[in-house]
């Protein structure tokens, strides 16, 4: 679940930044935190179309790592893998709305649109 190294941060959003940092963690976040529930990696893949399945598959193992989501592989056939905030990601809950809200603040002022407004 932890990563094995110990790092040393010269402030705490440092450290914030490096699990959530990346274009990639916080849309895979942001989908998992206004999700319906738990998603599959093909359900993440459609709303991020553009990120490849080798990079999607490492962010995933990076954010487990981190102890941010939860992985749950059901025995069957064909396997079934979910992924959901786990009570550590939950806790970026506010952090992510307030990200959104701004984004969403800062799109309108420009009058640019997001493609989930569409």
């Amino acid at each position: 679940m932890e990563r094995q190294e110990k790092r040393v941060y010269n402030i705490p959003a440092e450290a914030t930044l490096e699990v959530i940092g990346g274009k990639w963690k916080l849309l895979i976040l942001c989908h998992l935190n206004c999700g319906p529930g738990p998603m599959r990696t093909s359900e993440l893949k459609k709303k991020i179309p553009d990120i490849t399945q080798k990079m999607l598959t490492q962010q995933l193992r990076e954010l487990e790592e981190d102890g941010i989501i939860i992985r749950t592989v059901y025995n069957q056939v064909p396997p079934k893998v979910v992924y959901e905030m786990s009570e550590l990601g939950m806790s970026l809950k506010s952090l992510l709305d307030q990200l959104d809200e701004w984004g969403d603040k800062y799109m309108n002022q420009l009058k640019w649109k997001s493609s989930c407004s569409e």
